[in-house]
């Protein structure tokens, strides 16, 4: 989670502005919260991984969020904390926490403190590494807690300030505001670096220095405590020497350089750390490491008022702390996931958690997108992300808290053996087997060759790859001489699966005769994505006449066919492509298909500016640049066509479009607007996550929308929850919009109307009456219908299995997979869970009218009075 214009403020960029707060009240749980440990690994010697299950109510509901823990034993001789920063462990060049780990060492690591993201990428806060000051507290902000390892080895968190100064040659001293800072603003509202005077070590990587047109440099190079070089007025533009520093001075303290230091004068200077509270003063060697956060969280074991305003820092997000035990003896590294099996948890319910696995203080670190935790399992070199993220990305941060071994190489102690423990039926998998001695560092064990084996019959090995050929869990087994080692794995089921979706490799459209390859990825409940086994699926083909073997879709004839709809199934969990066969036309790719686009911009102070560029093939492409960096709120840049949208020719059941990404993870939309003046907003995006060019395609079929249609905008939308997460400035490239039709005149079952009642038999279809077997019922408030009449009467395919007891909806691009007496359904690849289960009845179907309009897009209304459900 990274500082935006909630807590930067300034008209052109922006610096932290916190204002202290009141007591807070604390949070209040319905019962109390359960924390069970899921399962712990050791890391090293004195360092273990948790992973918990926290279960709790929020808002009268149970929910249920995963956390992880490094737990550090600070008596431990062979293990320490030390932050990482950025690359080479220099600032200005951000890294994923991952890559600094790995490039440093370490065996385990957090992400670590806020920043500004629209200046160099540095800490907000102090940061020590081995002893070395690379970054000092932010002086005149209040209420930014550190933590900190004394050189006693004691856990500290705490309140810093920084005082320094430098002393010229005549005896004249002017105050040093920090090392290593980016501009910010004080609490008061001034800018640190108008008048400030900043230090600048070989920690800060990069020639430019926190110019942010708000003040005129003035640079001085210091090497062995000699003045070298002064330039007024301008910059030095050198990188600070391993053997000095470079001042940054301006406004006042820039006449003080004018006036009293002199190339050849010796320049010395002098620097602490400050206890806020008590005024203390720490010898520079006081600490091995520090790192800064943002408020405290918990102190005395007990939830603590917000020392900083949380506000934009609210919502359930991914959560990053750290803390240590009432006997300073165990320090905390924590974090707390959000996605898609994952709550999240707000900064109050992290208060709680953080107690409950023994906290007696802490304070939270950056969160949410930049959560991340990474670790080296046992027996192996190898650092992996130790969770799954915010956003399924892992982000470039400026510093991380790390976990290293200092021990030396020690005797064999035992073997472990690494892989994927979630496999699905028919994956490759690849398992090692490797040593680790008495501090449980990794043994070098190329040459160990096992002997494997499975229990349960689940499988068979092809070296050291195994295939599972059964469902079911089991017991993987590895044997040498020197010893064996075991791991519990469990072939994927349809329960495991949280969604899945069928892709067809780019190209031509569909041909009678032609061929078509096809790809299936699933992610489990666990948060793991794998493409899966065409031996593993079970085909559908619907529409036109062909069938699919080994993943290759086989077109026999189109004859009298509207759309090809190919469903792929994986224990009985469903998903579905829609291939229309009509025309795909192409609309805006401003070389030979354009309409007027203008800019827009919400709210008025976001800066969008469109232009049209030439691509990569020559051709022309539409820029769209955004700045949200002023203005408040939702943010958005739009390129509107032909001033406030164009009518689109026909029934279009699907947008295409190419997008060069800016990995900027703003939302992309598109504004469509039907023939009732409804608007709906598609979206194109969740996250734009990459760079380069990337083919789009969004279903508007399913959309309830009355045709004709009209495309007022694609925009870019930085939304205000997360706003901290994604960049504030960008831009990307949009070309070859075009719109996919069916070849038929209407959209199927667009005239269609049926009327049911509540209890009662008798049914119309455009007016049209016909007598149920089974009347609509209410169920707790959820009306149920006969499944397959409704479906049908609407222009819907029901298909029913009933082995599996399972009916399936399948509307255009849309299908919907439900069991009897199950409360999961599967809606177009993904996992929905009902308030109330389909059941059976008078050997019918009956299913929450609710799931089938909200996926098929049918139109509803409701009669309270007479008890009468409307569909369209």
């Amino acid at each position: 989670m990274r500082f935006t214009n909630k807590l930067w403020r300034s008209t052109l960029a922006f610096v932290v502005a916190f204002q202290v707060v009141v007591s807070l009240p604390v949070p209040t749980f319905a019962a109390d919260p359960t924390v069970t440990l899921k399962s712990e690994s050791i890391l090293t010697s004195g360092a273990v991984m948790k992973k918990y299950v926290w279960n709790f109510t929020r808002s009268n509901k149970k929910v249920s969020a995963t956390a992880n823990v490094v737990e550090v034993d600070l008596t431990n001789p062979y293990v320490k904390l030390d932050v990482i920063a950025g690359k080479n462990n220099q600032f200005t060049d951000k890294q994923t926490v991952a890559t600094m780990a790995k490039a440093a060492g370490a065996v385990a690591a957090v992400n670590g403190d806020f920043f500004n993201t629209q200046a160099e990428g540095v800490p907000l806060g102090p940061q020590i590494t081995n002893g070395q000051i690379m970054s000092t507290p932010s002086n005149k902000m209040s209420g930014l807690y550190a933590f900190g390892i004394t050189k006693d080895n004691k856990p500290v968190i705490d309140l810093f300030a920084f005082q320094g100064a430098v002393k010229a040659k005549d005896g004249t001293s002017f105050e040093l505001g920090g090392i290593n800072k980016t501009y910010y603003w004080y609490d008061d509202g001034t800018h640190s670096h108008t008048d400030g005077l900043f230090m600048y070590t070989d920690a800060w990587g990069q020639v430019d220095r926190s110019n942010d047109g708000k003040s005129v440099p003035t640079e001085v190079l210091v090497q062995d405590g000699v003045i070298k070089q002064i330039a007024p007025d301008t910059v030095i533009k050198i990188e600070p020497p391993k053997n000095g520093y470079i001042l940054r001075a301006a406004g006042k303290s820039a006449q003080f350089v004018k006036e009293h230091l002199k190339v050849g004068d010796p320049l010395t200077t002098d620097y602490a750390f400050i206890n806020q509270r008590t005024g203390t003063a720490y010898a520079n060697d006081a600490f091995k490491t520090m790192i800064g956060g943002h408020s405290i969280l918990v102190d005395g074991a007990k939830a603590t008022s917000f020392s900083r305003d949380v506000s934009s820092l609210g919502g359930y997000r991914s959560r990053t702390g750290v803390g240590y035990s009432q006997d300073m003896k165990k320090a905390y590294l924590v974090t707390a996931d959000k996605n898609d099996n994952s709550a999240g948890m707000s900064l109050q319910e992290f208060q709680r958690f953080l107690i409950q696995i023994g906290a007696y203080k802490a304070m939270n670190l950056d969160g949410g997108g930049s959560t991340q935790m990474v670790e080296r399992p046992l027996g192996t070199n190898n650092i992996q992300l130790a969770h799954v993220t915010e956003y399924g990305t892992q982000r470039a941060v400026v510093n991380a808290l790390g976990v290293f071994s200092t021990a030396p190489k020690g005797q064999p102690k035992g073997f472990t053996m690494k892989g994927d423990t979630e496999l699905f039926l028919n994956e490759k998998a690849t398992f090692t087997f490797s040593g680790y001695d008495e501090y449980y560092n990794p043994i070098v064990s190329d040459s160990v060759q096992p002997t494997w084996s499975v229990s349960n019959n689940l499988g068979k090995f092809d070296g050291n790859a195994f295939i599972p050929t059964s469902f079911g869990s089991g017991k993987i087994t590895a044997t040498t001489g020197a010893g064996s080692s075991n791991l519990d794995v469990k072939v994927i089921r349809r329960a495991d699966i949280s969604s899945m979706k069928v892709s067809k490799a780019s190209g031509q459209g569909l041909v009678a005769g032609g061929s078509y390859n096809l790809s299936v990825t699933a992610t489990t409940k666990s948060g793991k994505t794998k493409e899966i086994s065409p031996a593993s699926l079970e085909w559908e083909v619907l529409g036109v006449k062909g069938e699919v073997k080994n993943g290759v879709l086989k077109v026999d004839s189109l004859e009298g066919s509207k759309n090809a709809q190919v469903i792929a199934r994986y224990d009985g969990y469903s998903s579905m492509l829609n291939i229309p066969l009509g025309n795909e036309s192409m609309w805006y790719n401003l070389d030979d298909k354009s309409i007027l686009t203008t800019s827009e911009s919400y709210p008025a102070e976001v800066d969008t500016k469109l232009s049209i560029v030439k691509n990569e093939s020559g051709n022309n492409s539409l820029q769209l640049a955004y700045d949200f960096t002023k203005g408040s709120g939702n943010k958005a840049s739009y390129a509107v066509f032909n001033n406030n949208g164009a009518q689109l020719y026909g029934y279009p059941q699907t947008i295409n479009l190419k997008v060069k990404g800016d990995e900027s993870q703003n939302w992309l939309r598109a504004e469509v607007i039907d023939a009732d003046g409804k608007k709906e907003l598609v979206e194109l995006a969740k996250n734009i996550n990459w760079q380069g060019w990337k083919s789009i395609s969004a279903n508007l079929s399913g959309l309830n929308l009355k045709y004709p249609l009209t495309l007022r905008s694609i925009y870019v939308v930085n939304p205000e929850q997360g706003q901290d997460e994604r960049a504030l400035q960008g831009k990307i490239e949009l070309d070859d919009i075009s719109f996919s039709y069916p070849n038929y005149d209407t959209p199927s079952g667009s005239l269609n109307k049926v009327t049911l009642q509540i209890g009662n038999q008798m049914a119309t279809v455009n007016g049209k009456s016909y007598w149920l077997e089974q009347a609509p019922i209410n169920d707790r408030g959820n009306t149920l219908v006969p499944t397959r009449f409704v479906s049908e009467a609407l222009g819907a395919k029901v298909l029913w299995n009933q082995d599996a007891l399972r009916a399936t909806v399948v509307k255009d691009g849309n299908i919907v997979d439900m069991w009897n007496n199950e409360l999961d359904l599967i809606t177009n690849g993904k996992r929905v869970t009902a308030e109330v289960p389909p059941r059976i009845m008078n050997n019918l179907t009956m299913v929450p009218l609710r799931l089938l309009t909200e996926t098929l897009g049918w139109k509803v209304t409701w009669n309270q009075a007479e008890q009468i459900v409307n569909l369209q």
